[in-house]
């Protein structure tokens, strides 16, 4: 794991005269969860099986692309971050290690640093890359973990190869946004995927910033979930205090 200095970051929504959230120093995973982790995960909690957890803790798209309940594909398949998990079993996972899941402000704060600063959010060089990241990034397996460059934290894989769970995934859903139809999201494909809520005015409503495309697509994605939804494009790591 790598340990996150504490430090603060601007969230997209806050209440009025906040303009940047404090968070607490932290460790979090470099990489998000595998496969291969996840299958020897299962092999020692067999009720997170496919097939065998429970409907209420994880819809139909459970682990649904492993080729079997006690398969999660070949070598290099091992490799990539595990998918199809819901929040429940994320959380289970975590806790069977001794971990969590991580926040929204920590896993924001963690996103935000670039190679070379603890907080790029602001440069443009830096947001437009990471739009280019999500616009590009194909559907069906997620690339390979540790295939793109560490942050200045050392961590690895936090944009453009999956999205990922956090604690309190749903706590980014305010009344406003939820008034300004930012709830509704439609599916793409197997994902639950950014939503019309995004490309319109309403979404820019209240935003701290109106143009960082990023952090509307992580809000928009993280809306749209509930805490049993599966989806091909949604993994997680770990975090611990």
């Amino acid at each position: 794991m790598a340990r996150i200095p504490a430090g603060s970051y601007r969230p997209l929504y806050a209440p009025p005269g906040v303009t940047r959230v404090r968070v607490h120093s932290f460790a979090l995973d470099r990489t998000p969860v595998t496969r291969g982790a996840y299958l020897r995960f299962v092999r020692a909690n067999p009720q997170w099986a496919r097939g065998s957890v429970q409907s209420r803790l994880a819809d139909a798209g459970y682990l649904a692309d492993w080729p079997s309940a006690s398969s999660a594909g070949d070598a290099a398949d091992l490799d990539r971050p595990v998918t199809g998990v819901s929040w429940y079993a994320a959380q289970a996972y975590c806790e069977s290690q001794g971990k969590r899941l991580p926040t929204v402000d920590e896993w924001e704060l963690a996103a935000a640093a670039s190679e070379t600063k603890r907080d790029a959010s602001g440069d443009p060089v830096f947001r437009r890359r990471l739009a280019t990241l999500y616009a590009t990034r194909k559907p069906g397996l997620a690339s390979l973990v540790k295939r793109t460059s560490p942050n200045l934290y050392g961590v690895s894989d936090l944009h453009g190869v999956v999205w990922e769970w956090t604690s309190d995934f749903n706590a980014t859903v305010t009344d406003h946004e939820h008034h300004a139809g930012r709830h509704e999201a439609h599916t793409v494909g197997k994902e639950k995927a950014v939503a019309r809520h995004l490309y319109c005015a309403s979404s820019a409503l209240g935003a701290t910033e109106p143009t960082d495309y990023p952090a509307f697509a992580r809000s928009a994605v993280r809306s749209a979930l509930t805490a049993s939804s599966t989806t091909s494009g949604v993994g997680f790591r770990c975090a611990a205090n």
